[in-house]
């Protein structure tokens, strides 16, 4: 390890726990937000929220898991 820089196998554990609180916190977030706006909505307008949020974290958990597998210098 040169220059203060991570291996590769501490950056996996780093990442699965940001990887891991994201999605917890961004789950309990989009089911707040979904329970207290969209109680008068119709089924369409709550299947449409809840598709489109429920992949809007796979971008970020993607440039995570990048980061994760970059190779050790």
């Amino acid at each position: 390890m040169r220059n203060g820089a991570m291996t590769q196998s501490t950056r996996k554990l780093v990442g699965m726990i940001v990887l891991v609180s994201f999605v917890g916190v961004y789950s309990l977030l989009v089911m707040a937000l979904g329970a207290s706006r969209l109680t008068t909505s119709g089924w369409a307008i709550s299947l449409a929220f809840y598709a489109v949020a429920g992949l809007l974290w796979v971008p970020p958990a993607a440039l995570i898991i990048r980061w994760m597998q970059k190779p050790t210098p």
